[in-house]
């Protein structure tokens, strides 16, 4: 079994969660490059299944990242707890192992490359899910999808959340 990304290429596909949309992006593990992907609209609290569903078999990742907001601090927030069962859900769909990635600042990020790129139509949502992934990249440069030792996925039970040093960039 390969003990380095380079080893093999895999598709990772990654979340930004959101209540009224939620962005997904795609990246692989060769070049650990992350690319917008989609907005999947969230009507009446509830995300289009369907639509995630459906972009989980066209890309057929394997494994999953969803952006786990945070304040500031490190501490969970008002939408972490909804996140959580986002990626609870996902994991239960999909059977992909589905890891939790610190979030914060990534909307910011986003935003300002929209603007510098002059191009705001498809909106901060799978751009923000693109600096989740290449977070996650930069967190995990070495460690296949699956995980490395000490990180706990959504299938382990309750999800570590990746705090680690440059985490707190997306």
């Amino acid at each position: 079994m390969p003990t380095d990304m380079t080893d093999t290429m895999e598709t990772l596909l990654a979340f930004d969660f959101g209540e009224k949309r939620i962005g997904i992006a795609i990246g692989q593990t060769v070049t650990r490059t992350a690319t917008p992907l989609e907005t999947i609209p969230v009507r009446r609290a509830r995300p289009d299944w369907n639509a995630i569903d459906r972009v989980i078999r066209a890309w057929n990742p394997g494994a999953l990242v969803v952006g786990l907001p945070l304040n500031m601090d490190g501490t969970d927030q008002w939408m972490t707890a909804r996140a959580r069962r986002f990626a609870n859900r996902l994991h239960a769909r999909s059977g992909l192992p589905v890891h939790l990635a610190d979030e914060r600042l990534s909307t910011r990020e986003a935003w300002t490359r929209l603007i510098e790129s002059g191009s705001r139509r498809s909106g901060p949502d799978p751009v923000a899910a693109q600096v989740i992934l290449e977070g996650w990249f930069a967190e995990h440069g070495t460690g296949r999808a699956e995980g490395h030792a000490g990180e706990r996925t959504v299938a382990d039970g309750p999800a570590r959340t990746d705090r680690g040093p440059g985490s707190s960039k997306g």
